[in-house]
Formats: C-alpha cells, sequence, structure tokens
C-alpha cells in the first residue's frame, strides 16, 4: 500500500474491476492504486441500513477509512423503475431477499412487471460515490443512467440488473464492452464528476 491508495469499500469484484478500469482511464490519476477491502481481512462488512443512496454509502466509506487509516471510497447504487415508485432502488442488490443474488432479482422484477405495457417500464440506475478520509473529511458525487427495462436478458458483460437494462440505441447495458460501459455508466459518471476532489484530497 502506497500513500496513494485507495480501499474502495466493497468486496464485489465486479464493481471493483469497473472502478479500477475508470481510474487507470484517467491519466491524472495514473498513480492512484485502487484495492478491495477484502485486502484488509479485519474490517468488517458495514450495513446498509441507510435509506438514501448517499447514507449508505458514507457510512461504508467512513467506517472503512477509519478502520484502514487510508482514504477510502464508496458506492451505492441501484436501479430505479419508474412505474414501481422507482424500486428496487437502495433494496436493488438483495430485491428478492438474498444480497447479490442476480439472477433471483432479475426473475422477481421481470415477473413484478410483466403485465405492463413496455412503453411504460422506463427505468434509470442511480450511483452516489462517497471519498472519505481518515480524518472526516468526505466528498460525494452521484451519476444516472437512463433507459428502459427488457424482458429479454442479453449480453454476457456486467452484473446485476444489466442484461435487461435497455438503453436508447437498443443494447443491453450487459452488451457493451467494459470501455463503453464505464463512459456512459451511473457509476462512471459519479467517479468522474469525483475526479477533482480525488486529485485535491490525494495532493495532484
Amino acid at each position: 500500500m502506497t500513500s496513494r491508495t485507495v480501499v474502495l469499500a466493497t468486496r464485489n469484484a465486479g464493481k471493483l474491476r469497473e472502478m479500477q478500469e475508470i481510474v487507470a482511464g484517467v491519466p491524472e490519476l495514473s498513480a492512484v492504486e485502487v484495492v478491495s477491502a477484502a485486502s484488509f481481512p479485519d474490517v468488517e462488512d458495514v450495513a446498509e441500513t441507510g435509506v438514501t443512496f448517499l447514507e449508505n454509502s458514507a457510512l461504508k466509506a467512513q467506517a472503512v477509512a477509519k478502520a484502514t487509516g487510508l482514504p477510502a471510497i464508496a458506492d451505492d447504487s441501484g436501479l430505479a423503475v419508474d412505474i414501481l415508485g422507482g424500486c428496487p432502488g437502495v433494496f436493488s442488490a438483495r430485491w428478492a431477499g438474498t444480497h447479490g443474488a442476480d439472477q433471483a432479482n432479475i426473475d422477481l422484477l421481470l415477473a413484478q412487471t410483466g403485465d405492463v405495457p413496455a412503453a411504460r417500464l422506463t427505468a434509470h440506475f442511480v450511483c452516489c460515490v462517497v471519498l472519505a478520509l481518515p480524518d472526516g473529511t468526505q466528498r460525494h458525487r452521484s451519476g444516472e443512467l437512463h433507459g428502459r427495462l427488457s424482458r429479454n436478458q442479453r449480453g454476457e458483460h456486467g452484473f446485476g440488473y444489466d442484461p435487461i437494462f435497455e438503453l436508447p440505441d437498443g443494447r443491453s447495458l450487459a452488451e457493451l464492452s467494459a470501455e463503453e460501459k464505464n463512459l456512459i455508466s451511473h457509476r462512471g459518471k459519479a467517479l468522474q464528476a469525483l475526479r477533482p476532489d480525488l486529485l485535491e484530497l490525494l495532493g495532484g
């Protein structure tokens, strides 16, 4: 670990890969090393007890920064379906009852919207990213990606609801390469918005 190490407050391999790829694509952040909280066996998982994306991401970032003594980035993200009043929302990862059960979450969501006309299946991904330092300093940014639900799963990339999230060009998010997704994704937008804060707080 170095003074430019940032701990990503997740054990989700998909999120870690995306965050590393996004940071690697920003020349000014080339010296920043992003590692997973899994690199610190003594750091316990933080319960997502907040009711908003910002509350959950702040809880995780602050706890990991305090536990590791290093800057920490946490995100909370989810899918908001308009016809469902913004659900699954903060419960996206555990919509079917078990955290991270991607296929079960997809199956339940498709079942819940099975009789909704396709034109009304508008939805958007939301991501809130928090950068926290061990001294309590904190910055947060957010990003969104708009599209609609598809009843047909397509694509082999990404994770979560990506296979049923249809973009305006007709492709699912899971059909995009990592490079394409990072340019437009809610997480990519949030991290790009956080870039000035990273440069300021990490010293250049």
